[in-house]
């Protein structure tokens, strides 16, 4: 499969002459030699006809057109010191001039604007000393050397013209190419970015819901034979865990199912259910504290609005993925959560009292280390927030973040428990 991309091949196939260079000019060499040659074969009467010079100057003018592509300068000044060769020997013709108009087109063609110039002003200024040198052996009708001086100009202009508009069709086509590249920058960009998404989702719903699990299946093993009713007690809870994990696993998945829109439509998690999360965490023995002051759900017209569906997300998935370093890394005894909405925003902190010098617990919970402090901090960064991390002076680690809700006053309701 070719490498080159779609515009810069729609732009070659565009701008490509169909013939390469090599064959171009031997067709334009091959024109010239039967006009020009058939105009130099015939004199005007009382004019030199044409002997041995006139055709070796016809021969060098056509030779030079065959690599006029190549250099088009040396080209000019060939072809030009041709036609004034024939203008001075007193060989008169209408199409003598031809090679060298030939070889000025493909001058301004392939060269750029300020050359063009130069080699106006130099041909025109050489057109019109020859015609004078040359009228004074024969009869020129008055104002000839300025029109002699103006002829060269006419390829020169239609080169102009025709690598103007080569120049504006490659712009068009740099801006079609650029624009294509673009998009499909843009669209790479989102995938990356869904894909990040749906990677965090399934590692906030697994890593938690595991460990969690993990813990519950290590205290029901500890306890199958001394305390029988603790070990049926923290099953269940794995049982109740696992299904709630497979419910939404199924609900993420079903997201990249294409046509299976109902699972999107399952509801997001919402700070209202972090009682229950709260209560499969403390099945793990972990006591953990929950203080909450949150915004009123007001009646209508009072001005009043609820917290974003996306920040109760990311506050939820927050507490959620704190709680989960706390099980799998810190060796804590308790943890204290504690989310206040303000003007300000939403304020989220988790703390908790275990050991910082654990090297897992360190190496989980160091800032750029691990998937689950990347994935809080993209949470709220998602949102317009920040989040940080660290120990606490007199022990333990906290998670601070704080989610922007816009603007709005929230007349919060508290309540606390262990």
């Amino acid at each position: 499969m070719s490498s080159v991309p779609l515009a810069s091949r729609s732009r070659q196939q565009r701008l490509a002459w169909p013939l390469s260079p090599q064959l171009t000019d031997l067709a334009a060499a091959a024109v010239v030699a039967l006009l020009t040659g058939l105009d130099a074969a015939v004199n005007d009467a009382g004019h030199r006809q044409a002997d041995w010079l006139t055709w070796l100057l016809y021969a060098v003018s056509v030779a030079a057109l065959l690599v006029r592509s190549r250099w088009p300068v040396a080209v000019t000044l060939v072809t030009g010191a041709a036609c004034a060769g024939w203008a001075l020997y007193g060989h008169i013709g209408e199409l003598l001039n031809l090679p060298v108009m030939v070889a000025l087109y493909a001058l301004a063609v392939q060269g750029g604007r300020r050359r063009t110039l130069r080699t106006a002003v130099v041909a025109g200024l050489v057109s019109g000393v020859v015609s004078v040198i040359a009228g004074k052996d024969v009869a020129q009708p008055q104002g000839a050397p300025l029109l002699e001086m103006l002829w060269p100009l006419v390829p020169l202009l239609l080169g102009e013209v025709v690598r103007g508009r080569r120049e504006l069709l490659e712009e068009y086509a740099d801006r079609a190419e650029r624009a294509e590249a673009d998009r499909e920058r843009e669209a790479r960009r989102k995938v990356d970015q869904e894909r990040v998404r749906i990677a965090r989702e399934l590692h906030d719903v697994i890593a938690h819901t595991v460990s969690a699990m993990t813990v519950q299946a290590g205290l029901a093993l500890d306890a199958l034979d001394s305390r029988p009713e603790v070990a049926r007690t923290a099953m269940r809870q794995v049982r109740t865990s696992g299904k709630e994990a497979v419910r939404e696993l199924r609900a993420t998945v079903g997201v990249l199912r294409e046509g299976q829109r109902a699972a999107s439509m399952d509801p997001a998690p919402r700070l209202a259910q972090l009682d229950d999360l709260v209560e499969g965490v403390r099945g793990t023995g972990l006591r953990v504290s929950l203080h909450t002051s949150l915004p009123t759900s007001p009646p209508t017209g009072t001005g009043g609005r609820e917290l974003p569906q996306l920040v109760e997300l990311a506050a939820y998935r927050i507490v959620q993925e704190a709680l989960t370093n706390v099980i799998k890394h810190a060796g804590a005894r308790h943890a204290a959560v504690s989310i206040t909405a303000t003007t300000a925003g939403l304020t989220v902190e988790i703390t908790d009292d275990g050991s910082t010098t654990d090297t897992a617990d360190t190496t989980a919970m160091a800032p750029g280390v691990g998937y689950g402090l990347i994935g809080m901090r993209e949470r709220a960064t998602a949102v317009g927030g920040g989040l940080e991390a660290g120990p606490l002076m007199g022990g333990g680690w906290r998670v601070r973040a704080v989610l922007p809700v816009g603007e709005g006053r929230y007349e919060g309701r508290g309540r606390g428990h262990e």
